[in-house]
């Protein structure tokens, strides 16, 4: 496998771990020390800091009746000796446990480093445009 091809089995790894609600495998496809601007409050998480950890990923997964339904498309992969990006939209779906069901279409950017020959992410970061129209609201409700 070329490192394009590593690092979308790492994208593919990370998206089917949130689907089976995996923890152990979701954390795997991160470096250890990592940065992160999630959907989620705060603006920033750091892995040794303010980052949920193991037990904020399986709260989360918790949230979620059944299986989680997240998918990805137009991802695009530059990649360097070890130092790589990609980006993607990403399509999230489920129901949750207090009865309301999500359905978003956000972007994600990840930043890679090969570390000890295997592909890492060490930056996550995920986000909704924003509505210009003096709202403030994040754009929740566009679809490509």
């Amino acid at each position: 496998m070329n490192d394009p091809q590593h690092i979308t089995q790492l994208k593919d790894d990370l998206v089917a771990a949130i689907q089976r609600k995996d923890v152990a495998a979701f954390v795997e496809t991160f470096a250890d020390k990592t940065v992160m601007y999630q959907l989620n409050p705060p603006l920033r998480f750091r892995t040794g800091d303010n980052a949920p950890g193991a037990g904020g990923i399986e709260a989360w997964f918790a949230t979620f009746e059944g299986a989680i339904s997240l998918t990805y498309q137009e991802l695009e992969i530059t990649v360097g000796d070890e130092v790589a990006f990609c980006h993607c939209l990403e399509h999230l779906r489920g129901a949750r446990t207090d009865g309301t069901k999500t359905d978003i279409w956000y972007r994600e950017t990840l930043g890679l480093r090969k570390l000890d020959g295997i592909w890492k992410i060490t930056h996550q970061h995920q986000s909704f445009p924003t509505y210009m129209d003096g709202s403030q609201k994040a754009a929740t409700d566009l679809q490509p």
